[in-house]
């Protein structure tokens, strides 16, 4: 049993109707003991059944008060049993989360001040908002890269982007190649609606699924296997290996989609999820049952209202069809799919920081071993992958793993979405075959916009290219030998008008915001990192290059998660490709 003590904060009575319907939702009732000012309930921390409300449940206080009240709070650690003070911790974890009372402000303007967007007016943008009465905060990236400057707001009622695709059936002006007859991950994307499962059913939708049940578990896992489709998120691990790990545990199993997309740059799945919905609960479907999992999670970031509603609409109407619930599509599988928001936390796309924040924790990395395969969600044997490894399982399914794996090069099979941005004719997604070069991707989005300086490949956590290197191939292999990484996909083009030292600078602030302050290494690494650049100008000497390699080479020994281990890679790579000689202060020169 555990004492549960609260202030003497109470909730009005709409923010415990919506806590509690959030709640309902999930299954989650309003029970509770109550003793004078205490609630007692068994089964506190990692066993408390109840406390992967947590999220949903400050989603909910937040959209009714602007903020996270001290009494709403202490409802909703009533509801759960969970100790206010922990899920202040959480709350106060998240950049979407608003802690303090906001007074008279209804509502938040959050502009994005990442590079795509500081190079094209962010701060500009910051000031015409200030200067209208509203109120600003500077957000790290939104993931709208292709049409910046980006602005989420965030108030009473609800959230939105703006400008926002509604009044765009499909969205599809972020797809140049929409009209191409050889897309095959973006086939459907401007050709059917998107709120619809009768149009994603008549342009050929559960039909992969269809196929799945006539091959069996471990026929798609064999398919997955020799298609060689490794996961694009950006560690490229064997989706078919994952998925046989995980089917091989006891159960209960579980499949997630990864969709917490945060990496700068990077908008790949937000238009997959925002125009082709079902196809990736179809896709998640067919992984779930490749596993043996009953279960299957979409954790989203919480900047992507369009798509939280277009995938929760997907998911509502499949299960009233028949595609999702028990034994689904007549047959003796049942699997149902649960959406979860995240609410502003890069560490989230770390996948056991996901695990963490879905179970109503922070969002914190854990020590691997043990791996997900084994010891994931809930504790449970977890696969993770992102929407676009997910697009990959229809094709996967439908047309056989050869067939796939003949597409894209030895190492690289299948096909590629890029995130092209910046400054290009033509920014937005793009899908292609494995195997073009740098400069390709590039020709493919009209070309750079006046001279070329720098290109940032795989987003923040990724690295400069100049302009003498954009005939490397762009395949795990090609960018391996290169000493590049694909990372999620990652084109940013940066012409010569371009101040690099801003936006090496801001890259560094984004990972010194972004680190979750677990371990060591990372908290004191990021902070340094950026403090040396910002009191130098980027202008190092000797002396202190020998120090950001150090630095770089604590955080990646001895870091627990990826963030640590590449946090300083694109900073170090500007300096080792002599790109910051001329450097000043601000976003253009």
């Amino acid at each position: 049993m555990a004492d549960l003590h609260f202030t003497a904060d109470r909730a009005t009575a709409a923010e415990q109707a919506a806590i509690d319907s959030a709640l309902l939702a999930l299954g989650i009732d309003a029970a509770t003991i109550v003793e004078d000012e205490r609630v007692v309930r068994g089964g506190v921390g990692r066993r408390n059944e109840r406390r992967h409300g947590l999220l949903p449940g400050l989603h909910a206080l937040q959209r009714v008060s602007g903020w996270i009240t001290p009494g709403g709070l202490n409802h909703l650690c009533a509801q759960l049993g969970v100790p206010p003070a922990e899920a202040y911790g959480v709350a106060s974890f998240y950049d979407l989360f608003r802690t303090e009372d906001p007074g008279h402000t209804d509502s938040v303007h959050h502009v994005c001040i990442d590079v795509a967007c500081q190079i094209a007016g962010a701060e500009e943008r910051v000031a015409e908002l200030e200067a209208a009465g509203h109120h600003v905060h500077r957000s790290p990236c939104l993931g709208q890269c292709e049409r910046p400057v980006a602005v989420f707001v965030q108030g009473r009622g609800g959230e939105d982007v703006v400008p926002i695709d509604e009044t765009e059936p499909t969205g599809s002006g972020s797809i140049p190649q929409r009209y191409d007859p050889t897309l095959v991950l973006l086939a459907r994307v401007g050709r059917i609606d998107p709120t619809s499962l009768d149009s994603y059913v008549g342009a050929g939708g559960y039909k992969a699924l269809a196929q799945a049940f006539t091959r069996g578990p471990a026929g798609v896992i064999d398919e997955i296997i020799a298609s060689g489709l490794s996961g694009r998120g950006g560690a490229a691990f064997p989706t078919g290996v994952k998925l046989r790990a995980v089917a091989a545990e006891p159960g209960p199993r579980y499949v997630v989609a990864n969709a917490d997309e945060s990496e700068p740059g990077t908008f790949k799945d937000r238009i997959v999820m925002e125009n082709d919905p079902f196809a990736v609960v179809e896709a998640l479907t067919i992984a779930g049952f490749a596993a043996g999992a009953a279960k299957g999670w979409i954790y989203i970031r919480g900047e992507y209202p369009l798509a939280t509603r277009r995938l929760q609409a997907a998911v509502d109407a499949a299960r009233v069809a028949g595609f999702l619930g028990e034994r689904i599509a007549r047959s003796s599988f049942s699997f149902d799919v649960e959406i979860r928001r995240g609410a502003g936390a890069y560490i989230c796309g770390e996948e056991t920081a996901l695990f963490s924040s879905l179970e109503g924790f922070r969002g914190e990395p854990r020590q691997k071993p043990p791996f997900p395969t084994t010891h994931g969600l809930f504790g449970r044997p977890t696969a993770v992958n992102n929407p676009e490894t997910l697009l990959n399982l229809l094709e996967i399914v439908s047309r056989g793993g050869g067939a796939y794996a003949a597409i894209g090069t030895e190492a690289s099979r299948g096909r590629k979405l890029f995130c092209v941005s910046g400054d290009v004719g033509a920014p937005g997604l793009y899908e292609v075959p494995f195997g073009p070069t740098l400069r390709e991707v590039l020709d493919l989005a009209g070309g750079v916009d006046g001279q070329l300086q720098a290109v940032l490949l795989g987003g923040a956590a990724g690295s400069f290219v100049r302009p003498d290197q954009l005939d490397v191939p762009l395949t795990f292999e090609g960018t391996r030998e290169a000493g590049l990484s694909l990372g999620s996909g990652v084109v940013m083009a940066f012409n010569q008008a371009v101040d690099l030292a801003g936006v090496v600078i801001r890259i560094a602030e984004f990972f010194r915001d972004e680190s979750c302050g677990q371990c060591v290494p990372c908290r004191v690494g990021a902070v340094r990192q950026h403090e040396l650049l910002v009191r130098t100008g980027t202008r190092l000497t000797p002396p202190e290059l020998v120090l950001l390699d150090d630095m770089d080479r604590a955080m990646k020994d001895a870091s627990i998660c990826g963030l640590g281990h590449t946090a300083c890679t694109a900073v170090r790579s500007a300096f080792s490709l002599g790109l910051l000689e001329s450097s000043a202060n601000g976003g253009r020169k």
